[in-house]
């Protein structure tokens, strides 16, 4: 290997990587925003009780009763 060999970074990593370096809280600014819209805790009995209540879907959507 030259001892010029430099390994390959792409424009884009080289663009996170700046961003990164300009603002050092983006890490945990996006997983906040994460955490307010993606990690919800769920509670099973009421997921289980809107899997009861869907009424089943006719084999042909436009027509009127099945």
């Amino acid at each position: 290997m030259p001892f010029f060999w430099k390994p390959y970074t792409s424009d884009v990593t080289q663009m996170i990587q700046e961003l990164k370096a300009k603002k050092p809280t983006l890490e945990a600014e996006q997983r906040a925003g994460r955490g307010l819209l993606w990690d919800k805790n769920l509670d099973r009995r009421q997921q289980a009780e809107f899997q009861a209540a869907k009424v089943p879907q006719q084999p042909y959507v436009y027509q009127n009763k099945a």
